[in-house]
């Protein structure tokens, strides 16, 4: 989930994966996939940033936990090549 602000002051958290399309004339509008849009004072920018970021995060997260996997395997006894 990735923490936004509405025009009129407020914030609340969205499901970036649901994104559809950003619009910003001059304020930043976000539609998502279900048809729901929300007026933003978020930048379009701030908002692109925001969804790199916690896909980073979401990709970081998943290798580690394959990095941890794998080290357990090879550490248990009997287990493995």
């Amino acid at each position: 989930m990735i923490v936004v602000t509405r025009l009129g002051g407020g914030q609340f958290a969205i499901n970036p994966d649901l994104v559809e399309r950003i619009h910003e004339a001059p304020d930043t509008t976000v539609f998502l996939v279900d048809g729901t849009s929300y007026v933003l004072a978020d930048s379009m920018e701030s908002v692109l940033q925001k969804i790199l970021g916690h896909r980073s995060r979401v990709i970081a997260a998943a290798l580690e936990l394959g990095s941890q996997e794998r080290r357990a395997l090879a550490a248990a006894p009997g287990e493995g090549a």
